[in-house]
C-alpha cells in the first residue's frame, strides 16, 4: 500500500510539473490564434473568433521563406562541420592516450563550463578584424563553442569502443582515416544523433549570437525576423507568436523523430 501510495503521489508531481511546463505553450498557441486586441481582453481563455490569418500575413511579414532557408542553411553547414570535426577530434584523443591528450581533452571539459557571455565581447571584435561576420563568421563560432560538448560525448562514447577493432582494420590494410570513417563512426551513430539534436535546437533558435555576427537584412535568420515585430511604440503580440509558432515545427518534427537515440546518445557518452 505504501508502495502504491509513493507511486500516486510522484504521479501526481510530475502531471503538475508537466502542466507548468506546458503553460507557457498553451498561452503562445492560444493567443496566436486572436485579434491583437482580444489579446489584452482575454489573454488566458480561447480565442473567441480564431484568426487563421494571423500565420499567413506572420510568413509574409517576416519573409518567411527567405529566413528560413537562412536558418537551414546556417544550421545543417554549422551541424555538419560540427559532427566532423568533434568526432574526429575526439578519436584522436582517445586513440593517443598521454599526458598531451588528457591535458586537451581537459580543456574541452573545462570549456563547456565556460559561458558564451564571458566572450562574447572579445569573439565579435576578433572576427570582425578578421572579416568574417555573416555566415561563415557564424559558422566557425557555432564550432568554436559547441566542440567542447560535442567532444565530451564523443570522447566518452569511444572508450566503450574496443581498440581491437583499429587493430583489425590496420590489419585489413585500411588506414586511420578508413578505419575511423568506415568501422568507428558508424558505431557512434546514438552520440551522433545526439549531437546533431541538440545542436540543431540551438543553433536553429538561437537569437543572441546571430543578432551580433549578421549584418545584412537578406541573411537574417528566423528567431533574428520575429523580433521585428516588436516597434518601439507598438507590439504585434499576435504576429509574433504566430511566428514563433512556425518557427518551432520544425524542430518539432526532428526531435520526434530522432528521440529515440537521444537518451542513449547521452548514456554512451558519460566518462565511464
Amino acid at each position: 500500500m505504501e508502495s502504491k501510495k509513493k507511486k500516486q503521489i510522484i504521479s501526481m508531481i510530475a502531471l503538475a510539473v508537466a502542466l507548468v511546463w506546458l503553460y507557457p505553450f498553451y498561452l503562445m498557441i492560444v493567443n496566436a490564434l486572436k485579434s491583437r486586441a482580444e489579446i489584452f481582453t482575454n489573454t488566458l481563455g480561447l480565442p473567441q473568433d480564431i484568426q487563421w490569418g494571423n500565420f499567413s500575413e506572420a510568413m509574409e511579414r517576416m519573409n518567411f521563406w527567405g529566413s528560413f532557408s537562412n536558418s537551414l542553411i546556417i544550421t545543417v553547414v554549422s551541424v555538419i562541420v560540427l559532427v566532423v570535426c568533434s568526432s574526429m577530434a575526439a578519436y584522436a584523443l582517445s586513440r593517443n592516450p598521454g599526458k598531451v591528450s588528457n591535458w586537451v581533452y581537459g580543456i574541452f571539459a573545462v570549456a563547456v563550463l565556460i559561458p558564451f557571455q564571458s566572450i562574447m565581447i572579445p569573439l565579435i571584435g576578433m572576427f570582425g578584424q578578421a572579416n568574417m561576420l555573416n555566415r561563415p563568421g557564424l559558422v566557425f563560432m557555432y564550432l568554436g563553442i559547441g566542440s567542447s560538448m560535442a567532444i565530451f560525448l564523443y570522447f566518452g562514447a569511444l572508450r566503450s569502443v574496443p581498440k581491437d577493432l583499429d587493430e583489425a582494420a590496420c590489419i585489413d590494410g585500411c588506414s586511420k582515416f578508413q578505419t575511423f570513417w568506415h568501422i568507428i563512426f558508424p558505431i557512434l551513430k546514438p552520440t551522433t544523433v545526439t549531437v546533431i539534436v541538440l545542436n540543431s535546437i540551438w543553433f536553429w533558435n538561437d537569437y543572441l549570437l546571430p543578432s551580433l555576427v549578421i549584418n545584412r537584412p537578406e541573411w537574417r535568420t528566423i528567431p533574428l525576423m520575429t523580433f521585428f515585430f516588436f516597434g518601439e511604440f507598438s507590439r504585434q503580440w499576435n504576429l509574433a507568436l504566430a511566428a514563433l509558432i512556425i518557427a518551432i515545427v520544425p524542430v518539432i518534427i526532428m526531435y520526434m523523430f530522432l528521440q529515440k537515440y537521444i537518451i542513449k546518445g547521452v548514456s554512451d557518452g558519460a566518462v565511464k
